[in-house]
């Protein structure tokens, strides 16, 4: 088993995408243009948004991504991204404070902004700090008089987090124009070495959690290991009522061109699992942005419709250089549209959210266009391989933060990265051994097991495919008991080793929870070296936080006591937690364990 046949392969995969991260907006100034006021009562001159935030009343309320309060916009078009990459106010008067994560948020002269440590609100307004949060910065002050008092507002309140919103802007419409696509939620997977039992394994696993198909990250259509790999996917899922489609790397630019599509694709598009969408065989990609409009058509597209077949295209484009912007009239070849990168934070943003702003760019085109956007969500990243390929990608609470955008923006697809790259870390699923043999991939990924994931990811799915649910309120535990999962990093930043590894600045010392539950009533216990950090009144549905304190030593858990003050279910790792690495393999990986 040579590095060919192992994830290593795919390597590049994940760098390509930190070469390709959205490049940051040049900073405009806007009249009635930046983040809202924080306020239970929205003073002269403006209106309210609700969720305590007020925006000048000749501007327009922007319902916003997790942690970041509500932006305010000069027309009905959503400006969020232009006031990300030039935070401002919306009004002058008001003062600039940035908090959790580094979001930005605005008070009135004479209050001071506060924020809980990893908290899930940016930030609020208040006369003196309350305990338990930390004072924001300050940016800029406003011009504004100073005030004296602001009223009491829920935002103070220690309960886990609350997934109420104001009512969205999204685009209207649940679909495309120009066809129906059913609501599906498909599994990236790294085609790689493997035999007929773990293709078995994996199809019946995934298909359980609730998934519609894999899409095989496939870079190589000629060697036997990965042709032999593909038989063996296909044949499983043939046999088990699950499906398949190709997603095809085109990150490695000399293994695969678009001419040679069509040939290999006859060979797989007739099996009872291949997955179509209304006949049409779905194909997809990783990058090919840097190969023109023209070459896709003429390559790959008018061939097979020249046989009859006419595949629907949903490609990531996202080494495009003009990536994301007028895509659907660059890329007429293009049915539809992926985002790999939105997935996380950019880099070198610091402990900030992930953001949506190019997911709804991206979907305001597929509708204009009448054409459909498949959108991803992730864990986290890691990986740590040396020559330049030791990075992280915020993993803290980066998956159910894009539940919730998910749900709100409501895709027309959806596609979670990844079942099983051990490479990158953020597999929820199996990863086999001969898949990583001859890498040091097990060196950070052996012990790990990520599956209680899971128990976050079916619900999840099946309020996605419902289509009714439109915040974490509506993700519902599968019958009356809690379900969810905790995470934490076995190795503190602090750890000498750290340094090594690109985009470390984005990573905290917390205990990470999120839980599922079926009504109110409960408490959310959080401990560290069995200490307890963090104490939160739990809501109905999807509750999440990134606990601060976490220690060295073991003892690292969650409980989840109901109102008789009984523990009614738990989660707590396996590992300890350790100031410095024992080796030479810094393993920022998650130790991840669902509820018991």
């Amino acid at each position: 088993m040579g590095a060919l046949r192992s994830f290593v392969i795919f390597g590049s995969l994940a760098s390509s995408a930190l070469s390709t991260a959205v490049p940051p907006l040049q900073p405009r100034a806007v009249a009635g243009q930046g983040w809202s006021l924080q306020s239970a009562s929205c003073p002269a001159n403006t209106k309210s948004c609700g969720n305590g935030s007020c925006c000048p009343s000749t501007s327009n309320c922007q319902s916003t991504g997790n942690g970041e309060v509500e932006a305010c916009c000069p027309s009905t078009s959503n400006c969020r991204g232009s006031v990300e990459g030039a935070p401002s106010c919306a009004n002058a008067a008001w003062s600039l404070w940035t908090g959790s994560f580094g979001n930005g948020f605005c008070c009135e002269v004479g209050l001071t902004g506060a924020f809980v440590n990893g908290g899930s609100v940016a930030g609020i307004c208040v006369t003196s700090v309350p305990s338990g949060y930390s004072t924001a910065s300050l940016v800029t002050k406003g011009t504004g008089a100073p005030v004296t008092s602001t009223p009491p507002t829920s935002s103070t309140s220690s309960s886990a987090h609350s997934t109420t919103k104001a009512s969205s802007t999204k685009s209207s419409g649940s679909g495309p124009t120009s066809t129906t696509v059913p609501r599906a939620v498909f599994a990236h997977y790294m085609v790689g070495s493997m035999n007929a039992t773990d293709a078995v394994q994996d199809v019946t696993d995934a298909k359980a959690v609730g998934f519609d198909a894999f899409a095989l990250n496939t870079h190589d259509i000629t060697d036997p290991w990965a042709l032999e790999a593909l038989g063996y996917l296909f044949d499983a899922a043939d046999q088990n009522g699950f499906k398949l489609f190709m997603s095809f790397d085109m990150s490695w630019r000399t293994t695969i061109a678009p001419s040679q599509i069509p040939s290999f694709l006859l060979n797989y598009i007739s099996r009872p699992s291949y997955y179509t969408v209304s006949g049409r065989p779905l194909v997809s990609t990783y990058d090919g942005g840097f190969i023109t409009n023209s070459d896709w058509l003429s390559g790959f597209k008018q061939p097979l419709q020249a046989q009859g077949i006419n595949p629907y295209f949903i490609p990531n484009f996202g080494d495009w250089s003009g990536w994301p912007n007028n895509f659907f009239s660059t890329y007429t070849v293009a049915d539809g549209v992926f985002s790999w990168e939105s997935a996380w934070p950019a880099t070198n943003t610091g402990k900030s959210n992930v953001s949506d702003s190019v997911d709804q760019n991206l979907l305001q085109q597929a509708r204009a266009a009448g054409k459909v956007y498949l959108m991803p969500l992730s864990s986290f990243q890691f990986k740590y391989q040396g020559s330049g390929q030791d990075w992280y990608r915020i993993g803290e609470v980066n998956l159910p933060q894009r539940f919730q955008q998910i749900l709100d923006l409501q895709p027309d697809l959806v596609e979670l990265i990844t079942w099983n790259d051990a490479g990158e870390g953020h597999y929820i699923g199996n990863f086999f051994q001969q898949q990583i043999d001859g890498t040091n991939i097990g060196d950070y990924a052996n012990g790990f097991d990520h599956t209680g994931w899971q128990q976050l990811v079916s619900p999840f799915i099946k309020a996605y495919k419902g289509g009714t649910a439109t915040s974490g309120s509506q993700i519902l535990p599968p019958g009356s008991a809690p379900v969810g999962s905790l995470w934490y990093r076995t190795l503190l930043t602090s750890a000498s080793c750290s340094s090594t590894i690109d985009n470390s600045e984005q990573a905290q010392d917390t205990v990470n929870f999120a839980v599922l539950l079926p009504s109110s009533g409960y408490t959310i216990k959080v401990y560290s070296n069995n200490g307890l950090i963090g104490n939160f009144t739990g809501t109905a549905g999807l509750n999440y936080r990134a606990v601060p304190g976490l220690s060295v030593g073991g003892g690292q858990f969650i409980q989840i006591v109901n109102s008789a003050g009984s523990v009614v279910a738990s989660a707590t790792g396996t590992k300890q937690v350790t100031a410095q690495s024992s080796n030479a393999t810094c393993n920022w990986n998650y130790e991840v364990v669902g509820l018991s």
